[in-house]
């Protein structure tokens, strides 16, 4: 290996370790995109709103469930589920305290009447979520949504 065969190995060697290297592609250093659904009834009926949101892959979100309600709902999608990075869940009480924090794969939530809950994520994989429901028999009902991850 001739000398400046080895200077470029080793400045790539040392921009790769580089702390500034890495920065750029941190996903654990994003702004959290706030987005909310509502759940509750209009009128006499039970419904997410909004019923429909876009996402972007790669993109942190916080996406706030806020019970405004009189009742527990739940909000579950195992298609959204299974394309995100969940990087926790924070539940919340009326006056908007934290009050705990929750790591790991998420599946289902289940919210109190008159709280709210974050679901903090990362979207890894693209495609159309139409399983994001409460109940089934509120899913019936009207008690639907339909989620995009592009």
């Amino acid at each position: 290996m001739n000398m400046s065969s080895f200077s470029a190995l080793t400045f790539a060697a040392i921009a790769l370790l580089s702390p500034a290297a890495h920065a750029a592609g941190d996903l654990g250093k994003q702004e959290a995109i706030g987005v909310t659904i509502r759940m509750g009834t209009e009128g006499d009926q039970p419904r997410f709103t909004p019923d429909s949101l876009t996402l972007e892959t790669g993109k942190l979100y916080a996406l706030r469930l806020q019970n405004a309600g009189d009742k527990p709902y739940y909000f579950g999608s195992q298609g959204l589920a299974d394309a995100v990075y969940t990087r926790k869940v924070v539940a919340m009480d009326a006056a908007g305290k934290v009050v705990a924090e929750v790591y790991g794969p998420i599946r289902r939530i289940e919210v109190a009447a008159g709280h709210s809950v974050e679901w903090w994520f990362l979207p890894v994989r693209t495609g159309r979520f139409e399983d994001v429901m409460s109940t089934k028999s509120l899913a019936e009902a009207g008690m639907r949504a339909v989620i995009e991850v592009r």
